[in-house]
């Protein structure tokens, strides 16, 4: 029986991990073989807003130290196995997938001036944590082709926001951003997520709630310190 969008959206968030979107490769996309037959459709997961921090949560109730691509790959591997698709993740690699290409197919994200995807929705609260490719080529939903927010936004507030500076037009200086970090005047973002990011106005109502936004700052900070 051919796979149902609603069904299949219903069954993902259930699991906790809603979808992003998808789309029907081409050759050029650089997705995998789903199994023995080419991917006919690949499908990001994900989060938008606090939904998916809320399931890891629960999970986290009964395992306080489980890592966070740790639930993501079990809670994405299942579903696979259910569906019959192959897996595929961000953060296993090599091979890295192209995640960041496969989501401006997936859907209406644009490059910020931060360097992250930017949704005209959800702002920049919002993420990529798995994709399933399915030998089938499944019927989607019509693409919702919003505009960039950036394109018409002239001040820029999430560059100016950065204590040191660490953004620009085209790069990132992390070794700023981290040595901020790692210093007493790095407090702010530590406790409450990236000053640039919470200056963007766009999906200030999905922003995530503080416990997630340090969550991710802890991560990234062990991330590049440990470098």
């Amino acid at each position: 029986m051919p796979i149902d969008w609603p069904a299949l959206s219903a069954r993902c968030d259930h699991a906790g991990i809603p979808l992003r979107g998808g789309f029907h490769p081409r050759d050029d996309d650089g997705v995998p073989p789903a199994g023995d037959l080419p991917a006919g459709t690949l499908v990001l997961l994900g989060n938008a807003g606090p939904s998916m921090w809320r399931a890891f949560s629960r999970a986290r109730e009964d395992a306080p130290d489980l890592a966070l691509d740790d639930w993501t790959f079990a809670v994405v591997s299942a579903l696979a196995a259910e569906l019959g698709a192959a897996a595929l993740f961000p953060f296993t690699g090599p091979p890295y997938w192209p995640f960041q290409r496969w989501a401006q197919r997936a859907e209406a994200v644009y490059p910020s001036p931060l360097g992250i995807l930017i949704h005209p929705r959800f702002g920049l609260w919002h993420g990529y944590r798995a994709a399933l490719a399915f030998p089938e080529r499944l019927s989607l939903p019509p693409r919702e082709d919003l505009p960039s927010p950036c394109a018409s936004c002239a001040d820029r507030p999430c560059l100016r926001a950065c204590p040191v500076s660490a953004f620009s037009p085209g790069s990132y200086d992390v070794a700023a951003c981290v040595g901020h970090l790692d210093a007493q005047a790095g407090a702010a973002c530590m406790t409450g997520g990236c000053l640039s990011r919470r200056a963007c106005p766009v999906g200030q109502e999905h922003i995530y709630p503080e416990e997630q936004r340090r969550f991710h700052m802890r991560a990234f900070r062990c991330a590049h310190s440990a470098r």
